[in-house]
Parts: structure tokens; sequence; C-alpha cells
């Protein structure tokens, strides 16, 4: 059922409320009336309003000390304030106080249903924010970032410094990092965590909708638009505008966004009127963008625009302390969601291979994988086969050695490698990272140790 939007007028004088009530019921609008300000407090405690028209005199009060009240009561209610004798000064005092515009008695009938109109438009954006501050509130109730290892804790330090400032913030990682709970964690810890966070991938929107999605569009603007939208910057005002996947974006788009950044001000499809927005700008990427511009398809004005700080994540391998906690964490919150009824341990085998897989998929890859192994494991125990499935395939998963005279160190001066030397070399950098422990070799190259054993003869190194 459609929302029948209710104005209340709040005017001492009887006739106008008349001629403006029965104009605006013709416009499919629900009225209520009050001739004092006690009435319309009273009405406003009891009902919620769209909209305020509001009498600057009234017979028990005076509308600029009414007008904060009313917004205390509800808070995105837009008020239009009325007078019979305006002054630049008055109208000022109310802008301030939360007016959303100001009128003169005897108002021009349509220019108040015109000027209503828009204050019911900022007042369904109001609302579409709220209910996206708390999706966005649900999803990140208490933001948590893992940070054992000293790249993290030097990034979340960086990360809460820039959070002070209000400059575009260009973040830049592989993917799976975590680049979006860094971009959460910089509007968590800024002045502007009391509006929403809106996320927008670029990859993922398709190029005829993406100027759509970010600026909206009017109704009939092209074939589909069967209604006004509004767009995602609209719905960011005040708050943070997250570009996921910045290097995605096609360049037709890049420079309307280098426009919107460089004025605050857009337009919808179809729309002629110029529009502005407060918003906080945060771009991330795992693309190197420098190559991109390089390659062009990517504005290098517009990379100096989003580039105004920089945080880089690391990727998981280059912080191996935070493995363990984080496979804590992703246990713990899926105990807290009770999505599966027992409790879950690593086996120190399990543990160990983890610690030695470079997680090309990063975070992402590594909560996928503790997953496969709650669902596999018997009993709670995850066994490394829980984790990895083929055994055959686990020698290709880990690091090939901790030294620099590792396993890739064989293929820097270019030599020709037939597959047995090469299988050799691995197998011997393998028994040295684990200190000649041949069971453990064993595991880790997902052999058996007696055909280890055998390898090992045929290399003439076993006792």
């Amino acid at each position: 059922m459609k929302h029948c939007q209710r104005i209340l007028i709040l005017d001492d004088e009887e006739a106008l409320r008349a001629i403006i009530a029965q104009r605006l019921k013709r416009r499919g609008y629900e009225i209520l009336e009050a001739g004092t300000a006690e009435e319309g407090l009273s009405l406003l405690k009891d009902t919620l309003i769209d909209a305020v028209l509001l009498d600057i005199k009234l017979p028990d009060g005076d509308g600029l000390i009414l007008l904060p009240e009313i917004k205390q009561l509800q808070p995105d209610l837009q008020v239009v304030m009325l007078t019979g004798n305006g002054t630049i000064e008055s109208a000022i005092e109310a802008m301030k106080l939360g007016a959303y515009d100001y009128l003169t008695k005897p108002c021009n009938l349509s220019e108040l249903e015109i000027t209503l109109q828009k204050a019911l438009e900022k007042q369904k954006l109001l609302l579409e924010n709220t209910g996206l501050r708390q999706v966005v509130n649900r999803q990140t109730p208490e933001l948590k970032i893992i940070a054992e290892s000293a790249p993290m804790v030097a990034l979340l330090e960086m990360t809460r410094k820039v959070a002070q400032t209000d400059a575009s913030v260009l973040i830049q990682g592989e993917s799976g990092v975590g680049k979006e709970l860094i971009a959460q964690a910089i509007h968590h810890c800024s002045s502007r965590f009391n509006h929403p966070c809106v996320p927008v991938n670029a990859g993922a929107i398709p190029e005829t909708l993406i100027e759509s999605e970010l600026f909206g569009h009017e109704k009939g603007s092209f074939t589909g638009a069967g209604s006004q939208k509004i767009g995602l910057v609209e719905m960011a005002d005040n708050g943070t505008l997250f570009l996921d996947e910045i290097g995605e974006m096609p360049l037709s788009i890049q420079v309307k966004l280098l426009r919107f950044l460089e004025s605050g001000e857009f337009r919808r499809v179809g729309d002629t009127r110029l529009r502005q927005v407060d918003v906080r700008i945060v771009a991330a990427t795992n693309r190197d963008l420098q190559q991109e511009i390089i390659h062009g398809r990517f504005r290098e004005d517009l990379f100096y625009r989003l580039n105004g700080l920089t945080l880089i994540v690391p990727p998981l391998r280059k912080r191996r302390d935070d493995i363990l906690p984080l496979v804590e964490q992703f246990l713990e919150n899926q105990n807290n969601k009770k999505l599966l009824h027992k409790d879950y341990i690593l086996l120190p085998e399990t543990r160990e291979q983890l610690l030695n897989y470079d997680f090309p998929g990063n975070v992402r890859e590594l909560f996928h994988l503790i997953e496969r192994g709650q669902i596999l494991s018997i009993g709670g125990r995850i066994k490394p086969k829980d984790i990895w499935g083929n055994s055959e395939q686990v020698v290709k998963k880990f690091r090939s050695s901790d030294s620099e005279e590792g396993f890739l160190d064989i293929f820097r001066d270019n030599r020709c490698l037939s597959l047995e030397e090469v299988e050799k070399h691995y197998i011997l950098a393998t028994l040295k990272r684990v200190k000649g422990n041949k069971s453990q070799a064993a595991n880790c190259l997902g052999i058996s140790v007696r055909n280890l054993y055998r390898k090992l003869q045929s290399y003439g190194v076993v006792e």
C-alpha cells in the first residue's frame, strides 16, 4: 500500500489553513491542522508527520523557538516556515535552526506546493539514509580488525590518523585482504560516523547503469526509468562514499566522477538541475592504477584527485601472525551466529600448514578454507585433508622455503630444469623448512613417509 504523506499545517489563521488544506488534499496529501504551538506539539508527540508548514508567529509562542522542539521530536521531519512579515534575518535564523525553506504570506500556492514537494523529497532521502545506516550498523555492530602482526598494527595506526581528516583516501591491496573493512574503520572513526557509509562496487554495475546508480535519475529519463531514483551519492550525503574496485570504472563515468569530486555538484540522469552534497570519498582497488594510466584505462587527473592519502593493506602472507587469530575470530563469529553446532579445533599439523600457506585469496580464502574444514571434519577436529581436500595437490599450496636460498632461487639463473629436478629441489627445501622432520615433511608434501624415504634415497641424502 502506498504511503500517504502527512502534512501538519500549524498556523493560527483558520481561513489560510482551510485554503492550503483544500489544495493539498486534492494532491493526495493527508492534512492535519493546529492553531497553537501547544496543539501542534501534542500532535507531533502522537503522530508521525512528513512535513510541517509552520507559522513564525503563533498565539502562544514563536515559531523560531518552536522549530528546535519539533526537530527534536521528529529529526527527519521537514519544516517550511510561513510569516506575514518576513525579514532576511529571521529567514537566515530559521535555516540555521533546521528549516527546509521560508515563504512569506500570502504565499503563492503553486510555489508552496513545489517547495513542499522538494521538502518531502529530502525527507524521503533522509529516511532511506536512516535505513541504510541501520543496515551498515547491523553488518558491523562491533568493528573488529585483527592486528597482531606489525604491518597491521602500523596500518591501523595510520587508519586512525586518516579518519580524523576529511581528505580523499585510496586503499590499495590484493583481492580478499579486507579493503572494505578498512574503509568502514575510516568511517567509524570519523566525525561522519552518525551518517551513512555507502558502498559502491564499480566492477559489479553494468556500464549502462552505473551513472544512474551513482547519481540517480528522473522518471522517464531512459527506457525502463519508470520512477524517480535517488542515487548512491545522495544517499551518502554528510557521510562516506566507498568506491570499491575503482580501477574497474569505465572511462566515460570517470569523467563525471572527477567533476563531482572537484565541485560536489552533480545532475541526476535526465535532470537539468545541479544538486550538491557533502561526502567523504574513500576508494579501493587491487589494480596498479599508475599502470592503468599508462595503458589508457584510468584517468591521471582522477588518480591524483583520489590519491589524497594512500593506505596499503598487506597480503596475508606478509602478516602471518594474524592467521590463527583470524581463524579464532571466524570460529567465534560462527558460534555466535549458531551456524554450526559444535566446538572446532585445528590439529597442530593443520595449524602448521595454514601458517605456511601463501593464501593467494588472502583473508577471504582463509575463511573459505576454515568453513570447508568445519563441514568436512569429524568430531570438530579439523585435519589438513578437511581443509585442502585432494592431498596430491597440497604440494602446490605451501611456501617453498623461509630462507632467501630457498626453492625459488633455482629459477633465478634462468636454467632449464626437468620436472624431476624441480621435484627434488622442492622436497629438499620442504625438509629443510621442517628441520629434517620426515613425517612432517611427508604430510606437507602430501605423500607417504615411505615414499619420501624412497625419493630421498634416490637423491643420496638418507642415512
